[in-house]
């Protein structure tokens, strides 16, 4: 399983944020909604996992980190 891709999935809706840091990206207004609904459909695509309704959470879409973190936890079940 490769962190790259999320990173490279990230970039390409904002490529000027370092997403290596940032831990507000919904707190700060950096993903709007149609970042995570992109953001969703290119997670199942690229780790072959499926997002629930109950996991599209604030809290799992603020950093890269909670968002591995998500996709961790979801290839285990």
């Amino acid at each position: 399983m490769d962190k790259s891709k999320l990173y490279d999935i990230l970039r390409s809706l904002h490529a000027d944020v370092d997403f290596e840091k940032e831990k507000g990206l919904v707190d700060n207004g950096i993903l709007d909604s149609l970042d995570i609904v992109t953001l969703i459909t290119e997670i199942n695509d690229a780790y072959d996992v499926e997002l629930p309704a109950e996991e599209i959470l604030p809290e799992n879409f603020n950093s890269a980190d909670a968002l591995w973190a998500l996709i961790q936890r979801l290839e285990e079940e």
